[in-house]
């Protein structure tokens, strides 16, 4: 259950990270691998599950000088294998141009993510916070192994050795190259502590790089390869009917018309619906199109959303389970001030650009191949040994690209990879099986961020400061039913309250409470969890409050903000930024702002709103200011800010999935409309200069946009939105 209690966000830097005993492993390989390094590194919580012959093998030397290091995690377009290559060619003082990227292998004992105990996998933001160390103290053990080499071979001390931009030199004028001696580094023994750089050395870290990101030539010119991009020798597309309600099972189906279909080559019922066997995915959707399928719904899901929200909404008038403790109702009662909200959150779909699939070759009794965008290697892996019937060691998981993800790929039931192994188990593996989703199929396909509805309080005293903060949750767990329901303490799961709990401000007397409710639609985390919502919550009462009491809304913040400066670091420096409280706003253009901490990074936000004559909205402009800790990559960094800001935006003003008679309503994405170029807005990253272990990136910056343009509508337009997206209200 530690495992648990670490796997979303709450052990997300390397400070927490166990470094008690280090082991290397050192080999030689072929005409290319010179040299292998790695090592060992259990954390506290994983120690006694993890054995003295695991080792993690993160960097391999070829003899040609290429430096390729293996990504134990899963790259969705964050960037993180740029990240993870600039920590080890920071430490072996490579030249860039030498570096390149892989993605490992599934291997939990090898690979595991450090903040997840035995378990392999991304998420939570934490890619870059928990390799820190782990994989600069890789590429200093391969520097100091090819140190030695070359002393040996030189008969020099290896002190007076020098290694700059990917060569190795003494001042007798010796030189060479790490591909000259990557043979003979892996017969020395390494170092028992690797020597890291002081930050004032580094010329990779923190710095912008000429350079980019290690994989945009071959995303730009096709090469990176995709799900989509695997062939198999014989393979064949596979799409499948499910029910059109969550819940329901066939109860029958006629699959004459489908297997009449030219390149149609099977038809195979499997646990989550039939599918269709072709030779091309059009072939295959057409059969699918062509079966006649009657579904059992005695189990199904047969409500729908506004029945849900009304629920919801009684619920919110009623004590809870309490998360955190505190006599609010006591404090509103003699409170000069009170001011309530009721908000409405949807159920929102991930729709990341390339939806699920898996391509899965299956040999019966003997062996098993997934290839696909894994995001937790651990489960999948696990999940498809389960349904192959084989031990783990016999099935092998092909980590790729993935085109987006935001949490969708990372689901405790795998249920892409599950869908695959059952197709090729159904058809006794004759052929290996690529499975393809649809865009319809991704829309309508559940695990969603769950619908939720808040109720806040809060009250002011006659000087205008807080004294007391009732905040009432109610919504689905994402975590009950799965392998993770470890996390519910005393009915609470704190990814449904995180954001709330745990405020910046002194508001007093602070009481939060969660409703966890039932409801037959799957449900997933999403890109920054918790704080998709209570986020939004807590900084837009926070401008009513300013609001009520007459106060401009970033020094009614900074007042309230104790013991926490690393909040109010990011807020003075993003108000800074944006010029806030100048009179110099065009008219029509309005700003709001809002701060929030997530995944173990402070974000602040103004947005500038432009009101259109006809009432709907422009996000013209975003000031950003994040403190993450140690910046790896700023140009990652400010890429990540803005895309976390341009997907939060795009929820907040068109985004919600709607259940009727239990079926999903919108299937495409012109009905669950993406953010457009066109509102996109022009965004400025200014990042705090910190010593700090590095926190997350890929997350943070999606939860603070919602709040910011609402407080710019509160202020320059008196408009209150309460219930998502903006579309309801007509500002878009």
């Amino acid at each position: 259950m530690k495992m648990l209690k670490h796997f979303m966000q709450y052990a997300t830097t390397a400070e927490e990270t166990g470094l008690s005993r280090r082991s290397f492993l050192k080999a030689t390989g072929g005409a290319t691998a010179g040299l292998v390094v790695g090592y060992y590194m259990p954390t506290s919580h994983a120690r006694a599950a993890t054995g003295d012959d695991a080792f993690n093998a993160f960097v391999q030397i070829a003899t040609d000088g290429t430096v390729t290091v293996l990504n134990k995690h899963q790259d969705m377009g964050q960037g993180n294998m740029t990240g993870l290559v600039t920590l080890v060619a920071e430490e072996l003082d490579a030249n860039w141009d030498q570096m390149k990227g892989a993605f490992a292998p599934s291997d939990p004992k090898k690979y595991a993510n450090l903040n997840w105990g035995t378990v392999q996998g991304t998420g939570g933001s934490s890619a870059i916070p928990n390799s820190f160390v782990q994989y600069r103290e890789a590429g200093a053990a391969a520097r100091a192994m090819l140190v030695a080499a070359a002393a040996r071979s030189w008969g020099v001390p290896a002190t007076e050795i020098s290694v700059a931009d990917g060569v190795i030199s003494h001042p007798s004028g010796k030189k060479g190259s790490f591909g000259e001696f990557a043979a003979a580094a892996s017969a020395e023994t390494p170092p028992e502590k690797p020597v890291l750089k002081s930050p004032d050395a580094f010329k990779f870290i923190g710095k912008k790089k000429a350079h980019g990101r290690v994989d945009t030539a071959a995303k730009s010119t096709g090469q990176a390869t995709y799900t989509q991009d695997v062939q198999r020798p014989g393979m064949l597309i596979a799409v499948v009917a499910r029910p059109p309600k969550f819940g329901a099972t066939v109860a029958s189906v006629d699959d004459k018309a489908a297997r009449a279909i030219k390149g149609v080559a099977d038809v195979v019922q499997i646990p989550q619906g039939v599918a269709v066997l072709a030779d091309n995915t059009w072939t295959a959707m057409q059969g699918r199109d062509a079966l006649s399928i009657t579904w059992d719904e005695s189990k199904a899901e047969l409500g729908s959303t506004e029945k849900l929200v009304a629920h919801y909404r009684e619920l919110a008038e009623q004590p809870g389970p309490v998360a955190v403790e505190g006599d609010a109702d006591g404090a509103l009662a003699g409170a000069a001030t009170v001011v309530e909200a009721t908000y409405e959150f949807p159920y929102l779909a991930h729709a990341p650009m390339e939806p699920m699939n898996a391509v899965a070759e299956l040999k019966p009794g003997q062996s098993l191949e997934v290839w696909t965008g894994s995001q937790i290697q651990t489960l999948d892996h696990g999940t498809a040994a389960k349904i192959a019937e084989l031990p783990m060691e016999n099935v092998q998981i092909h980590t790729l690209y993935a085109g987006g993800s935001f949490g969708r790929r990372a689901n405790p039931t795998s249920d892409f990879v599950n869908e695959a192994v059952h197709v090729a188990k159904a058809i006794n593996g004759r052929a290996p099986v690529k499975l393809v989703w649809t865009r319809e199929d991704d829309i309508r396909g559940g695990y969603y961020r769950p619908v939720y509805v808040h109720k806040v309080r809060a009250g002011l005293n006659a000087d205008g400061e807080i004294v007391g903060w009732h905040h009432r949750i109610v919504g689905q767990s994402i975590v009950k039913g799965t392998p993770f329901q470890g996390m519910i303490q005393n009915g609470i799961d704190p990814t449904s309250t995180e954001g709330a709990t745990h405020l910046p401000y002194a508001v007093g007397a602070h009481r939060v409470e969660l409703h966890t409710t039932d409801f037959g639609v799957p449900v997933l985390w999403w890109r920054s969890v918790g704080s998709t919502h209570t986020a939004y919550a807590v900084e837009t009462m926070m401008d009513r409050l300013a609001k009520a009491s007459g106060q401009d809304p970033v020094a009614f913040r900074l007042r309230h903000i104790k013991d926490s400066p690393r909040d109010a670091g990011v807020l003075k420096l993003a108000a800074e930024k944006a010029g806030w409280g100048k009179a110099d706003l065009p008219k029509g253009v309005h700003r709001g702002v809002a701060v929030h901490k997530s995944f173990g990074t402070y974000v602040a936000q103004i947005a500038d709103v432009r009101v259109r004559d006809d009432g709907t909205i422009k996000v013209e402009r975003v000031v950003c200011a994040v403190d993450l800790g140690v910046a790896v990559d700023p140009d990652q960094i400010a890429a990540q800010m803005e895309g976390g800001i341009g997907y939060g935006l795009g929820a907040i003003l068109r985004n919600r999935i709607d259940i009727e008679d239990g079926a999903v309503v919108q299937s495409q994405f012109f009905d669950y409309e993406p953010l457009r170029m066109s509102d996109m807005p022009s965004v400025e990253t200014h990042i705090v200069p910190s010593a700090d272990a590095p926190t997350g990136s890929g997350e943070p910056g999606t939860p603070p946009i919602g709040p910011a343009v609402a407080n710019a509508l509160l202020w320059g337009a008196d408009k209150k939105v309460d219930d998502l997206p903006f579309s309801r209200h007509g500002l878009t």
